[in-house]
């Protein structure tokens, strides 16, 4: 059902940073259909949650929409986790995991066109502790990534290659182990590795050359852990999930869980879920939130797995 009026959390800095060509768009876009649209601006470094959450309590009838990258997503979807209002996604992220999964075009209009059409269903959030995650969340090499990532767009913009070198840049200068205990549905067992990394989006594990769907179609999430090796092979584990040609067994060794527990030595480690990073308290516990949000979606991807 076409909703009455939707509220676009807009987040002006994603992919191209065009925000306000790419604003006049989606208003344009939705007055075509004619439905009342409103924005509301968020400062970078803003709580993107509450500020979803904020919005939504004001009107539970509208529906909200997220317009960014993976990262904008995950912090409205955190938001609105459990509230009444829809949520819809206008994608203009570098990878855009989630809206892909979910058949949503990187396309102003069509993204537009498909909240016009009102089409729902209910979608599994997960959590690592209180975070929300919707498509991976991670410890060790991949936040360094992440930080090393931030100052080659700022130097180079934006794009696929530009994350990929970042990838090379940091692994170049990463020295940190990580030695935990690791607990798959009450089995645990005790590593030594530089990366672990959640998965809970069945279309990017695809997209990395992995196994798993099953996993995730059952309601479960995999957990992906680097072999613990030097930084010559460590280059070639995330460099082989990067370009999707890693190997289960082989670049990775793969758990599937409903619950899974990390507990490492360190108070405080830098966590990443969905491409934004933060600093967390351990031990970690990974669950998952079911049927947390109400998204807009395509036609034929209302049951399918994302």
């Amino acid at each position: 059902m076409k909703p009455d009026s939707v509220t676009i959390i807009l987040n002006s800095g994603s992919g191209r940073k065009d925000g306000q060509d790419r604003k006049k768009s989606i208003e344009d876009r939705f007055k075509h259909h004619g439905i009342k649209a409103s924005f509301v601006a968020f400062e970078p470094n803003s709580d993107l949650a509450k500020v979803a959450k904020t919005t939504a309590q004001s009107d539970p009838d509208t529906a909200i929409i997220a317009a960014g990258g993976d990262g904008t997503i995950c912090g409205v979807a955190a938001g609105l986790r459990g509230l009444p209002n829809q949520m819809g996604i206008i994608p203009s992220g570098t990878f855009n995991y989630f809206a892909r999964s979910l058949n949503i075009t990187e396309t102003v209009d069509e993204a537009v066109d498909v909240i016009a059409a009102g089409l729902t269903r209910n979608t599994d959030i997960a959590m690592i502790n209180d975070r929300v995650f919707l498509n991976n969340a991670s410890i060790g090499a991949y936040p360094a990534i992440l930080q090393t990532r931030e100052g080659v767009y700022e130097k180079w913009g934006r794009s696929r290659i530009a994350a990929y070198w970042s990838v090379a840049k940091a692994l170049a200068r990463f020295r940190s182990p990580l030695k935990l205990t690791i607990t798959v549905d009450g089995k645990s067992f005790k590593h030594r590795t530089s990366l672990v990394f959640a998965i809970t989006n069945a279309f990017q594990l695809r997209e990395m050359g992995l196994n798993g769907e099953e996993c995730i179609e059952n309601g479960g999430m995999v957990l992906l852990i680097a072999p613990d090796t030097n930084r010559w092979k460590l280059f070639k584990h995330a460099a082989s999930l990067a370009l999707g040609i890693a190997k289960p067994q082989t670049d990775y060794e793969m758990h599937c869980g409903n619950e899974i527990d990390l507990d490492l030595r360190s108070r405080k480690r830098p966590v990443a879920c969905d491409g934004e990073l933060s600093r967390m308290k351990g031990p970690f516990k990974l669950r998952m939130q079911r049927d947390a949000l109400t998204l807009i979606v395509p036609v034929g991807s209302e049951t399918t797995v994302r």
